[in-house]
């Protein structure tokens, strides 16, 4: 695909809107019932206007085993479209906790076969083996 046949039309109305992308510049691990997801060193850090920064892994990072697609999606002018997964451990699942932009806007192309978590329905987040914000059982 050429350069700009994928363009955001969020940006086109807005160009305006912030959305910056920069590696984090440490290494983050994320836990679910007890067993890492997520492990990497190249973490990408999205910080966007009016959200919270998220955390986007690349999938050779992320023990994809523990995730089951599902039919999930949503749309953001900015991003583009948005895959889900559902997530099992053990006896847990929560549904929809993972998702990906497998096609996104060439404006964020940088997190095409990365995925991100929803930080609060994850057990535990660690930056450089340091606890971070999870969520307390």
């Amino acid at each position: 695909m050429a350069e700009n046949e994928n363009t955001s039309p969020g940006f086109a109305r807005n160009p305006d809107y912030s959305i910056a992308l920069e590696p984090a510049m440490h290494r983050v691990r994320v836990e679910f019932n007890g067993v890492t997801i997520a492990d990497s060193a190249d973490v990408l850090l999205m910080r966007e206007q009016k959200h919270g920064a998220v955390c986007y892994f690349p999938r050779a990072d992320v023990a994809m085993e523990h995730l089951q697609r599902t039919d999930h999606s949503t749309h953001c002018p900015y991003k583009g479209d948005a895959s889900y997964w559902t997530l099992s451990v053990g006896d847990r699942t929560d549904d929809n906790v993972v998702w990906s932009y497998e096609t996104p806007f060439d404006e964020v192309s940088r997190i095409k076969d990365y995925v991100a978590f929803y930080r609060d329905r994850m057990d535990a987040w660690y930056e450089d083996d340091e606890p971070l914000l999870g969520r307390s059982h």
